[in-house]
């Protein structure tokens, strides 16, 4: 997978098209990510510590990674990931820059 926890990214497709958020969460195994304020979905809640009144609330859903990009940091555009190996350690690349991203 392309991404990592923290990477800033756009969607480009579905329901919240061109909306941008950092990524919270991945799941590889199903080659999903969850995205800060992007795909949310109502859920409803049973009263917890977190939510002593329980009710419905707004939730982040996973959105497949071929949704979205990732965010060139130093063009703040989006651009697809390469990987290049420098000095014995694989990085990822950004292909219309050629930058490395940490």
């Amino acid at each position: 997978m392309f991404l990592k926890t923290g990477d800033q990214v756009r969607v480009i497709a579905g329901k919240d098209k061109g909306k941008e958020g950092a990524v919270k969460a991945t799941l590889a195994k199903s080659d999903r990510v969850v995205v800060e304020g992007i795909n949310m979905v109502k859920k409803h809640q049973k009263p917890n510590n977190e939510y002593p009144q329980g009710g419905i609330v707004d939730v982040e859903a996973p959105i497949h990674v071929s949704n979205v990009m990732l965010i060139d940091p130093s063009t703040k555009k989006p651009t697809r990931v390469g990987f290049k190996v420098e000095d014995g350690k694989k990085v990822r690349v950004a292909k219309k820059t050629g930058n490395t991203i940490a």
